[in-house]
């Protein structure tokens, strides 16, 4: 399994406690992927970061629903490869 994230270079320059909002999904669980697909927009400090699918694969778990906060090194979801 693959952890979906915000990139760890976002966080850069953040202040500590700081969360990220995630804004939206496009993709739903158990829907398939295509490495380099975008799969939610999150908001970060007021900019709007594309998350994208690092490789092909499934969508199995979306931890973060749209609307609510995660937390710096908190996953969004997790990607089945394949």
């Amino acid at each position: 399994m693959i952890q979906l994230a915000v990139p760890e270079q976002a966080w850069q320059d953040v202040e500590p406690g700081t969360e990220a909002l995630v804004d939206q999904w496009l993709v739903r669980e158990g829907d398939r992927v295509l490495a380099g697909q975008v799969v939610a927009k999150v908001v970060l400090v007021k900019t709007t970061l594309e998350i994208a699918a690092p490789v092909d694969g499934v969508v199995e778990r979306i931890f973060v629903p749209a609307e609510q906060t995660v937390a710096h090194g908190k996953p969004l979801g997790l990607l089945r490869e394949g």
